[in-house]
């Protein structure tokens, strides 16, 4: 990480986690992705925790931002997890919302629905994704832990620099 003064981080790395559904498939901290987690900045959590124990544990690792699934309750918004987010990661204008719709039209969607972001990250499908158009990146991590019709439960790794994503990458951990 390095920064450009007090509180100014320039270059981050961010794990980008979702659809963990806790505590039925996350019991704790899966090996494979608490070693991705000990070199983040900053996780994302793009729903469906299900409880808010599971952000309590990744704080411990980085600062974590989420936002409510489909599955989460009240004791997961009381925890601070809204429907959307919008905010900057080291420059890089980002939206954050966990269903993104169908398949069809979803970046022209995603661009109407966060027009100034130029990643939104997302989550439900369970079905790993990044997609650039549009002047825009779309970004779903899968599930590490609900892998259902994929090869590997995965979660995603994102590289920013000054206002740039450098890389952004599905890494399987199972």
């Amino acid at each position: 990480m390095r920064s450009a003064g007090p509180g100014i981080m320039l270059r981050m790395r961010v794990v980008v986690l979702a659809d963990t559904h806790a505590p039925r498939r996350w019991r704790g901290c899966p090996p494979a992705v608490a070693a991705h987690l000990r070199d983040a900045d900053l996780i994302l959590h793009a729903g469906d925790v299900c409880v808010p124990s599971v952000l309590d544990e990744l704080t411990a690792y980085a600062p974590v931002r989420a936002v409510l699934g489909n599955n989460d309750g009240a004791d997961v918004a009381a925890w601070g997890a809204p429907e959307t987010l919008e905010f900057d990661l080291a420059g890089l204008p980002v939206g954050m919302l966990h269903d993104s719709g169908p398949a069809k039209g979803r970046l022209t969607r995603m661009h109407r629905r966060f027009p100034e972001a130029r990643l939104v990250v997302f989550g439900h499908s369970h079905i790993p994704l990044d997609e650039i158009g549009e002047g825009l990146r779309i970004f779903n991590p899968g599930s590490p832990t609900d892998r259902r019709r994929q090869p590997h439960g995965t979660i995603g790794l994102l590289d920013i620099d000054d206002g740039r994503l450098l890389g952004a990458r599905i890494v399987p951990v199972t």
